[in-house]
């Protein structure tokens, strides 16, 4: 059963997951910030962007830790593909497809104030209610729509 739900095996998930929350939890019980990612975008845009709803005060004073703490991300990526000695992996998705997504996904995180990891990781993990209801409704959105796409044969 393990292996025909997990085929290249279950430990670099758990070991993943396990970076992934003591990271959350360090960053947060530390420093008392919450490492959401969508949030990293907007306050990178009021650096260039004079709208009064990128000049807020949460964007304005977070932004500087908020690059440190995307640089980071990346760089970890980096490195580990860097590890495996390969960059990235393929997808046979349309480029419209993915825009499409992107879009959607950037549109819904700023609507319910934060994205799925700011949710699902960083708010699940302090008892935000809020963030139960998010990842509640998008994860269980994402179960009908990819069941649906794979009984109309859309997956790639």
């Amino acid at each position: 059963m393990i292996e025909t739900l997990f085929p290249n095996g279950p430990w670099h998930y758990l070991a993943g997951g396990l970076l992934i929350g003591t990271a959350i939890g360090a960053l947060y019980l530390l420093a008392g910030l919450v490492g959401g990612l969508s949030t990293f975008f907007s306050a990178s845009l009021s650096w260039v962007s004079r709208l009064p709803a990128l000049q807020q005060a949460k964007l304005l004073d977070s932004r500087n830790w908020r690059l440190t703490y995307a640089a980071g991300l990346v760089l970890g990526g980096v490195l580990f593909a860097a590890s495996l000695g390969h960059f990235g992996a393929s997808t046979r998705v349309p480029p419209w497809l993915m825009l499409a997504g992107g879009l959607l996904i950037g549109f819904g995180a700023r609507l319910s104030d934060g994205c799925t990891a700011g949710h699902g990781i960083c708010g699940l993990a302090s008892l935000r209610w809020p963030s139960l209801v998010a990842v509640v409704t998008f994860l269980s959105t994402a179960i009908v729509v990819a069941q649906l796409a794979a009984h109309f044969g859309v997956l790639p």
